[in-house]
C-alpha cells in the first residue's frame, strides 16, 4: 500500500506506542489468547467518517440567505497505515513478558465463563481451537477445571425442559439435540437420566 502524502510517516516508536496502547485497551477489556490479540493488531483500526465542518456550517445557514459558501472539499477516503508485522511481534512479546498475555490463563477463565452460559465442553474446546489456543493447553484447562459438566447438563436442561424431565423417547430426543446444540458430549446428555434417576 502506498504512502498517502498527506498524512505524516509516523517514527517506529510512535507505532509502536500506538500499538501498546491499543494492546493494553483490548486486554483491560477481558483476557485474550496469543493469536487472537495478534489478528486483532494486525488489523487497522476502522476511522469513522468524519462530518466536514463547511458541512455542518452549511446546514446551519437558512435556505434563504443570499451569501454562497464556497463548496466544500471532497472528502478524501481514509487509508489505514499498513500495521508492520514485526512490530506487532515486539508488542506481542512484551505482553508476555510482563504476563498481560497467556493463554493458560485465558483458557481456564474461558472455560469458567462459557460454562456458565451454559455451553458445554465440546463447544468450548472447538472455540478454543478457534482462538488459536494449543491443543496442550485447552486440555490442561479442562483438566484443571472444577465445572461438573454432567450436573451443568442436568441443569440446563431443567432450565429448559421443567424439572421433570421428559421421558417419552420423542421429548428425550428434543433435550438430547438441544444439550448436543450446546456442546455437550452424549456420555454426559445420557448421564442426566442415568445419574440423576430417583
Amino acid at each position: 500500500m502506498s504512502h498517502d502524502p498527506s498524512q505524516p510517516v509516523r517514527t517506529e516508536k510512535e507505532q509502536l506506542n500506538t500499538l501498546l496502547a491499543r494492546a493494553m485497551r483490548l486486554l483491560s477489556q477481558r483476557d485474550h489468547s496469543e493469536t487472537e490479540l495478534r489478528r486483532k493488531l494486525e488489523t487497522p483500526p476502522v476511522m469513522a467518517a468524519r462530518r466536514s465542518a463547511s458541512f455542518s456550517r452549511r446546514s446551519s445557514h437558512r435556505s434563504d440567505e443570499t451569501s454562497e459558501t464556497p463548496p466544500a472539499p471532497a472528502p478524501v477516503p481514509y487509508q489505514p497505515e499498513e500495521i508492520d508485522p514485526q512490530l506487532v511481534e515486539k508488542i506481542i512479546l512484551y505482553c508476555l513478558e510482563h504476563h498481560y498475555l497467556d493463554d493458560a490463563r485465558f483458557t481456564q477463565s474461558y472455560i469458567n465463563s462459557r460454562s456458565r452460559k451454559g455451553y458445554g465442553p465440546q463447544r468450548i474446546r472447538s472455540e478454543l481451537t478457534q482462538k488459536g489456543v494449543a491443543k496442550e493447553i485447552i486440555n490442561t484447562g479442562f483438566e484443571e477445571t472444577e465445572v461438573d459438566w454432567c450436573r451443568q447438563a442436568r441443569d440446563l436442561a431443567e432450565r429448559k425442559f421443567g424439572e421433570q424431565l421428559p421421558t417419552e423417547w420423542k421429548e428425550k430426543a428434543k433435550v438430547q439435540r438441544f444439550l448436543q446444540y450446546r456442546g455437550f458430549f452424549q456420555e454426559e446428555i445420557q448421564s442426566i437420566y442415568r445419574d440423576f434417576d430417583e
